[in-house]
């Protein structure tokens, strides 16, 4: 059995919905971000360098084009896919010009949602009026927000740039509009554990939530990090502990809340470590074992009044 017998994937939600898998087109829309561009800070999170999670990263190619580049790409294809607006802050310009980004992406008759990742800092209340429109005239519409800890000392050390508050905000503000939310957060940041992981996943689910991204740490070339790891400075994650701890977080999530990913990976040699990120499929497996020993996504809030 696979992680959808155990959690509640976007998969599968978008499967119950659509009556196929639904695939996310990838867009890079040369936005930047308040943490390079000397607004808030230069070289941006200790831990970035988003050409390594962004295969169109420096594209040339129009929003459409990547779209259509995408869809070439896919092995397997859909009728339907999610236009997703991935690289850097993509709230962060002003509302036409994120408008035309937008209206572009969705332009087509097969595009049947719509993902914008950005930073909690971000997303002015015009942006989320423009988010509000496009659902309104049914696009699935989910505001993807890059938290990673909700430790302020963490964030801080990272050079995240904001605060644990600044994405309390916007998620009060998002989801009183009806804005679904989808909260990103990595494991093994510098100086944190597998309670620190929990009590940010407390945090979270406090404030509320409509799906989660858990990522491991990885250190990729480019990035602040990948100097100190080059320097001995750095522990990372092994295998077994991410598993362990991405499997206690499921079970301590409410089944409704959509889980978009569980894991990642990274391409050699912009990867550094850890070198189980290499493989797209290591994490997975450890953690659907993980999942199948001790049970599924909130396994552990069964009996919680």
């Amino acid at each position: 059995m696979g992680l959808d017998s155990y959690v509640n994937t976007f998969g599968s939600v978008c499967k119950q919905k659509y009556g196929e898998r639904i695939r996310k087109l990838t867009i890079d829309a040369k936005f930047t971000c308040p943490n390079r561009d000397g607004t808030l800070g230069k070289g941006g999170c200790t831990y970035c360098n988003v050409a390594s999670f962004s295969h169109e990263h420096r594209t040339e190619l129009s929003i459409q084009e990547q779209l259509a580049q995408g869809r070439e790409r896919l092995s397997s294809k859909s009728s339907k896919y999610i236009a997703y607006f991935q690289a850097y802050t993509s709230t962060y310009d002003e509302y036409l010009v994120l408008k035309q980004k937008y209206d572009e992406a969705i332009q087509d008759s097969d595009i049947v949602g719509l993902c914008v990742g950005t930073r909690p800092d971000c997303v002015p209340d015009e942006v989320l009026e423009l988010l509000v429109g496009y659902q309104n005239d049914g696009v699935d519409v989910w505001l993807e927000l890059g938290l990673q800890s909700a430790n302020d000392n963490t964030l801080k050390k990272i050079n995240r740039g904001h605060t644990f508050a600044a994405y309390e905000d916007t998620v009060k503000r998002a989801r009183r509009l009806g804005i679904k939310v989808c909260t990103h957060l990595i494991l093994g940041l510098p100086g944190e554990e597998h309670a620190d992981y929990l009590e940010t996943l407390n945090k979270v689910l406090a404030v509320g939530v409509d799906g989660l991204k858990v990522h491991p740490l990885h250190i990729v070339d480019g990035s602040t990090m990948a100097k100190a790891w080059r320097n001995g400075k750095m522990t990372l994650l092994e295998l077994d502990a991410y598993a362990y701890s991405v499997g206690e977080i499921i079970r301590y999530t409410p089944k409704e809340i959509i889980f978009h990913r569980v894991t990642a990976y990274a391409k050699k040699p912009m990867l550094l470590g850890p070198d189980w990120c290499a493989y797209r499929w290591n994490g997975l497996v450890a953690i659907v074992d993980d999942l199948k020993e001790k049970g599924g996504q909130g396994e552990y809030l069964k009996n919680t009044p």
